[in-house]
């Protein structure tokens, strides 16, 4: 998702502001001032997000944010459902991306009604080692009761990419690189590309 003012954030999230702070006309060059939130758009969650001592981004090695990646298609699951382990392929890939269609609803009242992952997959992917992406919000119901889909993912030092996009162009097995800021911190955007 492209980073802009006025975004759309998590409900609670700081907003997100891009200002100028010098111009060509005054200063004869230019400088943007960016004020975000480290989950804002497309980003990735460190363990750190939850758990108390989880890691942070500054201690995870850059070869960990390119993923062997399987598309997971999801789009029959509607508004506020459930993606159950049912819908888990057998596969050795190293993370399961989660294609909801919800991308579509971005900056819509209905962006928090997403398909959220049941517990029970978030164990079985945390059992597995799967990272999680997904094209919604967050893989647990936003405004729901706790997180249990990020305490079973980032609690077994797994990472979760959240608010991925145009899934529709990429094959069920593929690369993903979703490189962060270099930030010590529990998340950063990313510039999420899918190598095919």
């Amino acid at each position: 998702m492209p980073v802009e003012a006025s975004m759309p954030t998590y409900p609670g999230d700081p907003p997100v502001s891009v200002t100028p702070h010098a111009t060509h006309e005054s200063d004869g060059y230019r400088v943007s001032r960016l004020e975000l939130g480290t989950h804002a758009g497309t980003h990735v969650d460190a363990p750190a997000h939850t758990e108390r001592d989880g890691a942070t981004l500054g201690s995870v090695p850059v070869d960990r944010f390119r993923f062997d990646a399987r598309l997971v298609d999801c789009r029959d699951v509607g508004a506020n459902g459930t993606i159950g382990p049912d819908r888990l392929p057998e596969t050795d890939a190293e993370m399961l991306v989660f294609r909801t269609g919800w991308d579509a609803e971005w900056g819509t009242d209905r962006m928090v009604d997403h398909p959220a992952l049941a517990p029970e997959t978030a164990d079985r992917c945390a059992e597995r080692g799967h990272h999680v992406g997904i094209d919604a919000l967050s893989p647990d119901p936003t405004g729901g009761e706790g997180v249990p889909a990020h305490r079973a993912l980032l609690g077994a030092g797994l990472l979760i990419v959240e608010n991925l996009t145009e899934l529709g162009d990429v094959p069920d097995r593929f690369e993903l690189l979703a490189f962060p800021l270099k930030v010590d911190a529990d998340g950063a955007p990313v510039r999420a590309v899918a190598r095919v």
